[in-house]
């Protein structure tokens, strides 16, 4: 068996973490459907909404996009939902 062929085996033995795909591997279930939105689509898609300083994006499993934004001078917390609906989130 040659060195590569090793480690991989090994890994799959040992379940390391970089080789469990990646909707597992970020918290999300197999069956989780993650689309194809880009961070910069949502941030596009916020600041139509009237949110502006957005930082701090992330999609979660449920293909929500939150993340922290300015609006009206005050600073929120931002979801954007997958019909692309932008919400202020609790605080």
């Amino acid at each position: 068996m040659s060195w590569k062929s090793f480690v991989v085996v090994t890994a799959l033995l040992v379940g390391t973490p970089f080789l469990i795909p990646s909707a597992q591997a970020s918290g999300c279930d197999a069956t989780d459907r993650i689309d194809n939105s880009t961070v910069d689509s949502a941030k596009n898609k916020l600041e139509r909404a009237g949110f502006n300083e957005i930082r701090e994006l992330k999609k979660s499993c449920d293909n929500f996009w939150h993340g922290k934004a300015v609006k009206d001078g005050v600073q929120v917390n931002v979801a954007l939902s997958p019909q692309g609906e932008a919400i202020t989130e609790g605080n």
